[in-house]
């Protein structure tokens, strides 16, 4: 019935092909769409690419630093149930330089961690994009949280972390949307 006339339709059983192909493609497009646009998997964390095992000796993190190079290296360590990761990466001095990959500002949205693109890292949270040299170097704002000298062991062989600074920095990434 034509709710409209109050005439009663006839029903010719056909179905519009070209407008079911129509609406079904928009509904992959839209879907497709949503996956670039809001993927949140953890393989986005650390550009992929620049994924390195961690090697975990006594709690401790241990950089090889062989492994270091201009382009960003990035250390994923759980610490008593909390997933934290690290970044390395070695400046343009040739200096290894060392953050938690989390921004100072944005670390609580969840999405407030770097990935590189080109020769900068961006914030996936609020898009602030930074050089490599300024990777442990900057702090406050929107920076990742260094790790400085201090926090750290550097030798000729590796870059070594203690897992009591590193149970310190849980904190900062327990709202990251893995």
């Amino acid at each position: 019935m034509d709710i409209m006339s109050g005439k009663q339709r006839k029903r010719t059983g056909k179905f519009s092909i070209p407008k079911i192909a129509v609406v079904a493609i928009a509904a992959l497009l839209v879907i497709l769409a949503a996956e670039v646009l809001f993927d949140n998997d953890a393989s986005d964390k650390g550009g992929v690419e620049g994924m390195k095992n961690a090697v975990v000796k006594d709690g401790d993190l241990i950089i090889e630093v062989a492994e270091v190079t201009e382009e960003p290296t990035f250390y994923p360590v759980e610490i008593d149930g909390t997933e934290l990761e690290i970044l390395a990466v070695k400046a343009s001095d040739d200096t290894i330089r060392t953050a938690f990959n989390t921004c100072q500002v944005c670390y609580s949205s969840g999405r407030g961690y770097y990935v590189p693109k080109g020769d900068t890292l961006e914030c996936q949270n609020c898009g602030n994009r930074f050089s490599m040299d300024d990777v442990e170097i900057t702090r406050g704002g929107c920076n990742p949280v260094p790790i400085t000298e201090e926090y750290k062991t550097t030798d000729d062989t590796s870059v070594t972390i203690t897992k009591e600074f590193l149970t310190e920095a849980k904190v900062i990434f327990t709202n990251w949307k893995i």
